[in-house]
């Protein structure tokens, strides 16, 4: 289990778990319907409105979001 308390987590968890998967940036972006430079950006920890916003909640709602195999 990851504890994710950050964009940086969260990122660094997709990250780990695309590797894990065997799948390059290109490919998780066509599966997910996102652009390659928003896979890149949010592994890279960056803090999009959208993913800023959900661990805010989360973290102001007492949620701990985790990644489970």
């Amino acid at each position: 289990m990851t504890n994710i308390q950050n964009a940086a987590d969260l990122g660094r968890a997709i990250r780990a778990r695309r590797l894990e998967l065997g799948l390059q940036q290109t490919e998780l972006a066509m599966q997910s319907g996102v652009s390659t430079p928003t896979v890149s950006a949010i592994e890279n920890g960056k803090e999009t409105a959208r993913v800023g916003l959900v661990l805010q909640l989360c973290r102001d709602l007492g949620i701990q979001l985790s990644v489970g195999t």
